[in-house]
């Protein structure tokens, strides 16, 4: 059998059949760690920065391992990238038979129970939401995957995407009139048969302790399981570990008994007088909170009497729907559906209001015209290590950004991680000629009311000598929002703005155009590809640190401080790194890519701590000289 350093390696066949494939070494130290911990059944941890090419060196051991392995991802976008381009191209390579399947969460298949449901009792009146069904109507008749990703002219954000997909809450599972066509049951099955199967992170964690009862185990076959984009697991098993109940699930609750009740309970009017006081409860809840959205901890407003009032009135209304359902559960398996999901929102909502555990936070999440309950673990990582232990097997982390100054132990502790071997490799990218790192003097404290009005009037001069072509990243959508306004005609280039068209469109614009301006936040910090002279200025506003005003950080710091460390130090700061790495990363990504990077923020050179995001970043050539940078932006 060949080794994988010798397939991706010099003369071999990725290099022989894919046009512009380049042996690198770090790619090959990389494939050689992942094939060693498959056959040794081991725990490895892998920092591949930007160009290592991580997904060929982990691909290809996986597939020729021979093994049933699982790879899960962060984002949907992965892993339709993966299934999609890199793993067939990787099995035409290599001349491999095979078996890869695709798994996502049950909302991302249509459900064909729902959808006849909409067509027979004509729910939708807009003549845009008719169009949208009568599209997803006529792909439903010639789709072999039920994937909803395959849809073309619908939005994603469409109302009608909750009609005719269904979730944990709402699914009848084996009691569904169209149970043996169900596209869920069949891409399981399909899971179940693969050699190499492709999930995300939450339905991991999902399929770990079987939270989607009904539907079998796919974890317990597996090999190996290799998780690209770790860094962002321990916030998605702090989701998992946690419990959540949000406004609109009792209003979906509501609208699917109604359905029901029309179907089979007719003649029980109190069942729908009944929803009609839960979803004046829940309304009325959320106007308790305040015009305000945000996050704020349960502890604080919960003795509130609007708020605590409303919270009664809230359980009572829905415990009475609850007493009804149950009357009509003989009726309809849809009835007893929502009986059962019912009866769960009961007792979450008790839990997530009532429970009190120094592990633990309760907080609600507001938003415009919703409200989300929270009860956050603190620390998840002996959760996390339970679910490990239930797999004896090989387990791969890697991700762009794990290590913090060359550490990892950030990462591993979070995640209760004690024996494995880590592995860090540079990017193969030549940052010292082609990047230039430029921290500007004389900028104001970043709290200043003045900050985002100076950040700027500094980037307008950068942006016109790169004639364009920058990303604008910020760390909030307040700042976001203002430097929307400072920009306003002062630019001769097309300017994209996170939030106003979907981001995928905006990027693909950003792309053709060549020549524009993005201003983003969050998402627009990592998983983001711009190659090319496209993209050749990234200006960040500030250092990515965590809100302090969020309760779930609030109650890390005082668990870390009451058990004798340095919140600062030990959380808050490696977080930051980690973010700012991401963003960081955004700038070059190809090996003739050339560009500056612009932090504007003080702290950088003005904190001691500064010097743990500098040492954590690529080794560019730290400028000062705005005359020099202006210059290198115009030979670009």
């Amino acid at each position: 059998m060949f080794q994988s350093t010798e397939v991706l390696g010099p003369s071999g066949p990725f290099e022989k059949k894919l046009e512009h494939f380049l042996p690198r070494e770090q790619q090959l130290e990389m494939a050689r760690a992942v094939q060693n911990a498959l056959s040794s059944e081991s725990t490895l941890v892998v920092e591949a920065g930007t160009g290592t090419g991580k997904t060929f060196a982990y691909l290809v051991p996986a597939l020729m391992s021979g093994q049933k392995v699982i790879v899960s991802t962060g984002t949907k976008n992965l892993q339709d990238q993966l299934f999609h381009r890199d793993i067939p191209k990787v099995c035409e390579v290599l001349d491999l038979p095979a078996r890869v399947a695709l798994l996502k969460g049950r909302s991302n298949y249509l459900c064909k129970y729902r959808l006849d449901k909409v067509m027979m009792e004509g729910r939708v009146r807009s003549r845009t939401q008719i169009s949208h069904v009568q599209k997803i109507r006529q792909w439903s008749g010639r789709t072999d995957s039920g994937d909803i990703a395959e849809v073309k002219g619908v939005p994603e954000d469409s109302p009608v995407w909750s009609m005719v997909t269904s979730n944990v809450d709402n699914c009848l599972g084996s009691e569904c009139p169209s149970y043996n066509g169900c596209f869920v049951m069949e891409s399981r099955r399909k899971a179940q048969e693969a050699d190499l199967l492709v999930i995300n992170h939450h339905l991991l964690f999902a399929d770990m302790s079987l939270k989607e009862g009904g539907y079998g185990d796919l974890l317990p076959g597996a090999n190996a399981f290799i998780l690209d984009e770790a860094h962002t697991l321990p916030d998605v098993a702090t989701q998992f570990f946690g419990l959540s109940l949000s406004g609109r699930q009792l209003h979906e609750l509501c609208k699917d008994t109604r359905i029901e009740h029309l179907a089979a309970a007719g003649d029980m009017s109190d069942l729908s007088e009944a929803c009609d006081h839960l979803e004046k409860a829940v309304n009325d809840f959320r106007l308790s909170l305040g015009e305000k959205p945000g996050r704020v901890a349960w502890r604080n407003i919960k003795n509130k009497n609007t708020i605590s009032h409303a919270l009664d009135e809230l359980q009572v209304t829905l415990g009475r729907l609850c007493e009804w359902l149950e009357h009509a559960a003989v009726r309809s398996k849809g009835l007893e559906s929502c009986w059962r999901r019912n009866q769960e929102f009961v007792s979450k909502i008790d839990t997530v209001t009532q429970k009190e555990d120094d592990n633990f936070i309760q907080w609600v999440d507001v938003h415009r015209r919703s409200f989300v309950f929270h009860l956050t673990p603190l620390d998840i990582s002996s959760s996390f290590q339970t679910q490990m232990l239930a797999y004896p097997c090989a387990w791969v982390f890697t991700s762009a950004t794990l290590a913090i100054n060359n550490d990892f132990a950030h990462f591993t502790d979070r995640l209760g991680i004690e024996e494995c071997k880590t592995l860090q490799l540079d990017s193969p990218f030549d940052y010292a000629d082609n990047a230039m790192l430029v921290a500007p003097e004389q900028m104001p404290d970043p709290n200043s009311d003045q900050y985002t009005e100076t950040v700027i009037e500094y980037a307008i001069p950068l942006i016109e000598a790169c004639k364009g072509r920058t990303f604008l990243l910020f760390t909030s959508h307040r700042a976001l929002r203002q430097a929307e306004k400072l920009l306003d005609g002062r630019l001769d280039y097309p300017v994209y703005v996170q939030g106003d068209t979907p981001r995928d469109l905006l990027l693909e614009s950003f792309r053709d155009d060549g020549n524009a301006v993005l201003l983003g936040t969050s998402s627009f910090w990592e998983g983001v590809d711009v190659r090319g002279s496209a993209l050749s200025l990234v200006i960040i506003d500030k250092l990515p640190f965590a809100s302090p005003g969020d309760p779930v950080l609030q109650a890390r710091i005082e668990l870390i401080k009451k058990n004798g460390r340095n919140a600062f130090f030990d959380f808050q700061l490696p977080n930051a790194v980690i973010v700012l790495k991401q963003g960081v990363g955004r700038l070059i990504r190809d090996v003739s890519d050339k560009g500056v990077m612009v932090i504007c923020d003080p702290r950088l050179v003005s904190k001691s701590y500064g010097k743990v995001f500098l040492k954590s970043l690529p080794p560019m050539k730290r400028v000062v000289d705005t005359s020099k940078v202006k210059e290198f932006l115009e030979q670009l």
